[in-house]
């Protein structure tokens, strides 16, 4: 499975709620509420497309994901965790402001800013 559909096809996440787009080769993109409500298919949707990248390499961006908590911030750890575990490398670009915060009280912010 292709990145792209593993994209489209992991999880049935409407379109009010977070998704992943695949962007260039190793991009994708994160769009809407990185929250409590959608953190499990979140979760499953990013392992699932860290799985189907067939480059060792793997960016996200983040600059479109509208609305963030802790359980978001979870979410992001745990695909720098299933990126290791892959034996791949991740790293995220954009952080929302609100995220970055809660990345700088949760003292994990270097960990995101480096990724895997």
């Amino acid at each position: 499975m292709s990145l792209a559909e593993a994209t489209r096809t992991s999880g049935s996440i409407d379109a009010a709620a977070f998704r992943l787009s695949a962007g260039a080769a190793g991009t994708l993109s994160a769009e809407g509420p990185l929250s409590f409500a959608t953190a499990r298919d979140a979760c499953a949707l990013g392992i699932a497309a860290l799985t189907a990248a067939g480059g060792r390499t793997l960016e996200i961006d983040c600059r479109g994901i509208t609305r963030s908590d802790s359980a978001g911030l979870a979410v992001l750890l745990e695909w720098l965790a299933a990126a290791r575990r892959c034996g791949k490398s991740l790293h995220y670009t954009h952080l929302p402001e609100g995220l970055a915060a809660l990345a700088r009280i949760s003292e994990v912010q270097e960990l995101l800013e480096r990724g895997v």
